[in-house]
């Protein structure tokens, strides 16, 4: 039984595909198109004007006309995942939208539901060799789009697949005493305070100091510590196990912004911990995306993790509209056009994503599973045209870059993953 994969990372598409394509389409279509799964993240909503836009957004409100998922199809994709920042971008309406418009098309998703129980669950892709399965879900995300689980009494809430996180901040004594001491200069416990003195609440151990809702645990020295949330770590890894049960091979695809301190290439504790049991709980690969950055790549028993492959489609600046938050936020005024936002945003292209050389280099990865043995995993570089005008900016193409290369597998590298480059293209060497 052999079956090959391809898995690219962000999808924010805002223009249609040209009818003969552009400049770079066909090649990247046509290395696409040899696996016999092709996947992608799907970062948007697709309706038209059938939601309404919700308080908060992922960034930037994302949708687009739902004829923009044919052109997803173009590039040859036949598995999709839902669950990232931007799914509850219009609420549950336009969570249930885009399920629509993804059902019509006979599109393959996984990570957003009607319910809870729907967003977590895998959806299953038919290839002539094997049954795949793919889990959906995000770590970071908006509460409002978390979906709700279906009751007895009550009916579930359409949002997607958290996964959420605790921070524990450990610190030294004198670190503790001072944030002791400034919550009680500051009044910010009082509310918390008195409802242990009236019972309410359990009183806290004493090695525990609290600032507001923040909760710093007395140590030897000071750091921080990310575990997944106990709940949607053992719903996400029930269904990867049921997964298998079902399938022949099993996809975890995991969206996060989240990083340690400012580095967006670091890899924050509680992402790792998801990912290495996914691996044991049955998943071959997981697939991440999200910090619209390159980070590396990880063998683990086995298996292997994409911990970022960064985008693959990146076209924020030419969305066609932005709700009544987005210009109150900025302090525009509701004339503002979008251009003129998309201006404002970015100081006229000399701030943020436009001048970020690593937004507009990423990677689009392919691997070989036969017998249950992962091999041939290779690394194919991918630029989005970041010197090109906005309204050319963000088509992938495939570049050959060994210097995209070069920064993967120095990432990789202190994973304790090795990565050859010959020819423009990086091969895993698996454990």
């Amino acid at each position: 039984m052999r079956t090959t994969f391809i898995a690219t990372g962000d999808s924010f598409i805002t223009r249609r595909i040209p009818d003969k394509g552009y400049s770079g389409f066909e090649d990247l279509k046509t290395l696409i198109e040899k696996h016999d799964v092709r996947f992608t993240n799907l970062e948007m909503t697709f309706h038209d004007d059938e939601a309404f836009p919700a308080a908060a957004s992922g960034g930037t409100w994302a949708v687009s006309e739902p004829a923009m998922l044919d052109d997803m199809k173009r590039y040859g994709f036949n598995l999709f995942n839902t669950a990232n920042n931007h799914s509850g971008d219009f609420g549950q309406l336009g969570v249930l939208a885009t399920i629509r418009h993804l059902k019509e098309r006979n599109m393959v998703f996984a990570g957003t539901g009607a319910t809870l129980q729907e967003a977590s669950k895998a959806c299953y892709l038919e290839t002539p060799q094997a049954r795949v399965a793919l889990i959906g879900a995000t770590s970071n995300l908006d509460p409002a789009a978390i979906a709700g689980g279906q009751g007895f009494r009550m009916k579930g809430r359409p949002g997607l697949n958290p996964l959420r996180y605790k921070t524990i901040y450990h610190v030294d004594r004198e670190t503790f005493e001072i944030v002791y001491r400034m919550a009680k200069l500051l009044h910010i416990n009082d509310y918390q305070e008195l409802t242990i003195e009236l019972g309410y609440a359990a009183p806290l151990p004493k090695n525990i100091a609290c600032f507001g809702t923040y909760r710093f645990v007395l140590d030897s020295q000071n750091f921080v510590e990310t575990i997944p949330d106990p709940i949607d770590e053992e719903r996400i890894l029930d269904e990867i196990q049921e997964a298998k049960r079902q399938a022949d091979i099993v996809l975890f695809s995991l969206h996060t912004h989240e990083m340690v301190g400012k580095d967006f290439f670091s890899i924050p504790e509680f992402i790792s911990t998801i990912s290495h049991k996914a691996i044991d709980a049955g998943a071959s690969v997981v697939i991440g995306h999200g910090p619209h950055m390159l980070r590396g790549v990880e063998a683990y028993h086995g298996g292997v993790i994409f911990h970022s492959l960064g985008n693959f489609l990146f076209q924020t600046e030419t969305i066609a509209s932005q709700p009544y938050d987005a210009f109150v936020k900025m302090h525009l005024s509701q004339d503002t056009r979008v251009g003129e936002y998309m201006d404002n945003r970015s100081k006229n292209g000399t701030v943020g994503y436009p001048v970020m050389p690593d937004i507009w280099n990423a990677f689009a990865a392919s691997w070989t599973l036969e017998n249950g043995e992962l091999q041939n995993v290779k690394l194919y570089p991918i630029e989005l045209g970041q010197h090109s005008s906005r309204a050319q900016r963000g088509w992938p193409r495939l570049s050959g870059s060994n210097e995209t290369l070069e920064k993967i597998r120095l990432l990789s590298e202190k994973l304790g993953t090795k990565i050859k480059i010959e020819n423009g293209i990086g091969t895993v060497e698996l454990k």
